[in-house]
């Protein structure tokens, strides 16, 4: 394998202390600003995520993802407001406090500054961000790469160990802008422009990355390979032959669909289902 970055680190092993982990979504509700809020309180609004991350930590998971779903439609990243990371700050603050596992951060769509800025003030320990690299066109339009401008804000912020997990072939959008570069050129793509962690994943929310894009993933790097979205408990130990780790949202909520709370016998099964692949 050709090498195309000098970082040999494992972001796994290094946030998580394991070599395989599960990760559970806070999607948090609609936020004040957003076309989907209708006058929750606050304190209805972090409960919500603060109960969801009680019945994920509590039932087996090994770390956390709080995004901003509820904020559909999705601005793009100029377009969004100062004041997405200051209720996603709040949120990440009480479950760090409430919690000791390891959080992440991911701000849609495809936001890595306000996503570095909350996880710096909050101590969180990686940001996801759907497009690093290259571009293609979103549900939202058309969507860049913003690694550049990202990685050159982190330093600004002296947040060098908060890590990047990136997607490869990001869900949700046409790549007919890259249909002539493979999967696993994108891939090494994420890799020279210096993220910690590849995450393969479906078409959209819920849909399951094949094994043979996960294959095709893992075949063209040496960082860490998370799988992100459309895991379950039927397909995750197949899935952790080849990831390190995976993102679990939709198939842990009540009647499997995003919106609704976390659903603690669903996490308890799912669990049950990946100790075995899990290891040490």
């Amino acid at each position: 394998m050709q090498t195309i970055s000098d970082n040999s680190a494992n972001a796994i092993e290094q946030i998580f202390g394991r070599p395989k982990a599960l990760i559970g979504m806070i999607h948090c509700p609609p936020f004040p600003g957003a076309p989907r809020y209708r006058g929750e309180t606050l304190d209805q609004i972090y409960d919500a995520c603060l109960r969801d991350a009680e019945r994920l930590i509590g039932n087996g998971l090994h770390g956390l993802i709080v995004e901003n779903h509820g904020d559909v439609p999705f601005s793009k990243p100029d377009d969004i407001g100062p004041e997405t990371a200051a209720f996603m700050s709040i949120v990440v603050d009480r479950i760090k406090r409430e919690f000791d596992v390891p959080v992440g951060i991911n701000v849609l769509a495809n936001a890595p500054i306000p996503a570095f800025a909350i996880a710096r003030a909050t101590g969180a320990a990686f940001i996801r961000v759907n497009q690093w690299a290259n571009a293609y066109v979103a549900n939202e339009g058309f969507m860049e790469g913003r690694a550049a401008e990202a990685m050159r804000y982190r330093s600004a912020l002296r947040g060098e160990s908060i890590k990047v997990f990136a997607d490869s072939h990001v869900k949700h959008g046409s790549h007919s802008i890259t249909a002539d570069r493979s999967v696993a050129e994108l891939t090494r793509d994420l890799a020279f422009f210096d993220v910690d962690a590849v995450i393969a994943t479906g078409q959209r929310t819920g849909n399951s990355a094949s094994m043979e894009e996960i294959s095709e993933v893992a075949e063209a790097t040496n960082l860490p390979v998370l799988v992100g979205s459309g895991v379950t408990a039927d397909n995750i130990a197949e899935i952790l032959t080849l990831a390190s780790a995976v993102i679990v949202a939709s198939s842990l909520k009540e009647g499997g669909v995003w919106w609704n709370p976390v659903d603690p016998a669903r996490v308890r099964d799912f669990v049950a289902a990946a100790t075995p692949a899990l290891g040490a």
